[in-house]
Parts: C-alpha cells; sequence; structure tokens
C-alpha cells in the first residue's frame, strides 16, 4: 500500500509505462487467469492510452495503476456497454474493486446507457459476489462465463 491520494482517471499517453508495469503484474499473477479481454502487453498499454474512441478506459492510481476498468462497446454500435475491471494483486480485498465497479457505473449512466453487461466465471466467486452485491442479475451464460446484467433502475432503490 502507499500514502498517495487514489485517483480514478481516463487512461492518456502519459499513463503507457504504468499502465504496462501494471498489465506485467496482472498477467503474472495466477489469481488474473479470470480477466482476459486482450493481451496484458505494451502494445495493448500503448493502444489504451492513447485511445481516441468513445469506449472508456480508467485507471485507479496511487503511485502505480492499482486497478483497471473499462466500459467497451459503444464504438461498436452497442447500447448496453460490457464493464470489465482487474485489480492489481497487491490491491485485492481492500474494496477498490466495488469503488471501480461504482464510478464506471456511474460513468455509463451518464453517458445515458440503461443497462450494462459484464461476464465472470462461476469459479471466480469473489467477483461474482461482489457483482450481485452491486445488483446484476445474471441470465445464462456466454462462452463459458455468467453473464450478468445492471439496469440501472435498480441501482438507487
Amino acid at each position: 500500500m502507499t500514502d498517495h491520494p487514489l485517483e480514478i482517471v481516463r487512461a492518456a499517453p502519459v499513463h503507457v509505462d504504468p499502465l504496462a508495469s501494471f498489465f506485467a503484474a496482472v498477467a503474472a499473477d495466477p489469481g488474473s487467469e479470470h480477466f482476459h479481454p486482450h493481451p496484458f502487453d505494451l502494445a495493448n498499454a500503448k493502444r489504451i492510452a492513447d485511445y481516441p474512441g468513445r469506449d472508456l478506459y480508467y485507471l485507479a492510481t496511487t503511485d502505480r495503476v492499482a486497478a483497471y476498468g473499462m466500459l467497451r462497446g459503444w464504438d461498436e454500435g452497442y447500447a448496453v456497454p460490457s464493464l470489465g475491471i482487474v485489480v492489481h494483486p497487491e490491491y485485492r480485498g481492500t474494496g477498490l474493486g466495488k469503488v471501480l465497479m461504482q464510478f464506471l457505473q456511474q460513468a455509463a449512466r451518464t453517458r445515458g446507457a440503461e443497462q450494462i453487461r459484464l461476464k465472470v466465471y462461476s469459479s471466480n466467486v469473489v467477483a461474482k459476489r461482489l457483482y450481485e452485491k452491486l445488483g446484476y442479475q445474471f441470465q445464462g451464460e456466454e462462452a463459458g462465463q455468467c453473464v450478468g446484467v445492471l439496469t440501472f433502475d435498480r441501482l438507487f432503490v
């Protein structure tokens, strides 16, 4: 942990090296095998940091990248974005995943999305439990993963 303040920022060119370091830590961690939206390498760190589209890529930072989250699908024309997050192994269990999820949910809502979807392996019990606590309803499977949907009128009951 660190004494640096926690910030959630949109990925930008200044984050290429810190994001690449984060990706290396995630890729080396056996507990991260559940999250694989793209290769965790320097090329993708550059692509995300320089991303010009409508999809959103955010970082929770302290003295380094502590978590990474995304809302994707708008560039492909989907009205319902897909959400994904991964937390640095050293920051798991701190509540950071929940904070980043709530931030991304609000970002989607601000963009006018009425729902968010995500996928999670049923074996990823900790993540699935978090998503259920945040109001996601699971509706079947896709590519071996449970599909969860959050409808925003359920957020602030």
